[in-house]
């Protein structure tokens, strides 16, 4: 690979060390650097424009700087997960980096380091620019989310995109010994493999079905929708004559969005079956949908008893618990 190849390869630059394995020399260097043709972005490191790197170059360069191609550095955390095709586009102004644990390095402004003890098991092979596995990135990014729903919504998406499994990324887990949230993603992966796909699902698991000892239910059980064959049902109580469809999406207001719905609950009445449908407002407040769902329930049958879920819990009342 010359000179020319080897900078498209990599995103417009290229070290000091490359040009001088490449048979270049110091003035070949500065001749460039004078007609403006390249720019130093760190030091020994290069690259062929004078106007704002994009992504991706600030992400070569940082990963250039510290060693990319003799295998010292790979991008990591959420940089990985865009090289992944797990988000798209520019995350932040961030660059993060992944080094060996026993490695003492430069910081670079803009850059995060994360140092991993597990650096050579972590990384993907055979591909450029270097990155730590899929599997690696998502653990990482989950348990270092700003809160419980942002680490749901990382592991839920890297399964439901089939880019991963639970089983894999339970397995890289258990070598994770040292990691931030273990125990809480753990809980997470099981829910997703139970058939918990989005952030609103979990929180209606955890909140309102688990907390008011709600029937175990179905999950993503197939039913019917008449105009478009096979439907997915969220949730399912009673053998599917209780159907809880749970959505959060922005813009569901739109009126495509709403005759799906509407589609989808009019094949569930077909099939002998009651649907609630519950956005974000409504599982905010968790005791209030338990009501809700406990009346129906037992209208249909359920002989089981609800918990409230704490001191003021609306199941405490004799009313919400009795038939």
């Amino acid at each position: 690979m010359d000179l020319q190849e080897l900078m498209a390869d990599q995103a417009g630059l290229v070290t000091r060390g490359q040009v001088l394995a490449l048979g270049g020399d110091e003035s070949f260097i500065e001749a460039r650097i004078r007609r403006k043709d390249w720019r130093r972005v760190h030091r020994g490191v290069y690259i062929d424009h004078t106007g704002p790197p994009s992504w991706r170059q600030r992400l070569w360069a940082a990963l250039l700087f510290y060693g990319e191609p003799e295998g010292n550095a790979a991008a990591a955390s959420d940089s990985a997960l865009v090289l992944h095709g797990l988000r798209d586009g520019r995350i932040g102004d961030t660059i993060h980096v992944a080094v060996p644990g026993d490695r003492r390095v430069t910081r670079l402004p803009g850059v995060t380091l994360h140092r991993l003890s597990e650096f050579g098991a972590s990384l993907q092979p055979n591909r450029r620019p270097l990155r730590v596995r899929l599997e690696h990135a998502v653990l990482h990014v989950a348990s270092r989310a700003r809160d419980e729903a942002a680490a749901v919504a990382v592991l839920a998406d890297s399964c439901q995109t089939r880019r991963t499994t639970v089983k894999r990324l339970a397995m890289v887990l258990t070598g994770l010994s040292c990691l931030p949230r273990r125990r809480l993603m753990l809980a997470i992966l099981e829910d997703v493999a139970a058939g918990v796909h989005s952030v609103l699902e979990r929180r209606y698991v955890v909140h309102v079905e688990r907390a008011h000892g709600l029937p175990r239910p179905n999950r993503q059980s197939r039913g019917t929708n008449g105009r478009h064959g096979t439907a997915w049902r969220d949730v399912t109580y009673l053998g599917g004559l209780l159907v809880i469809e749970l959505d959060g999406r922005l813009g569901h207001e739109w009126t495509e969005d709403r005759w799906a719905d509407f589609d989808r609950d009019i094949a569930a009445v077909v099939d002998g079956a009651t649907t609630i449908r519950l956005g974000w407002r409504q599982v905010l407040d968790p005791c209030r949908v338990a009501v809700g769902v406990v009346t129906v329930l037992r209208r249909l049958g359920w002989q089981g008893t609800p918990r409230p879920c704490g001191p003021g819990c609306l199941l405490g009342s004799t009313a919400a618990v009795t038939a």
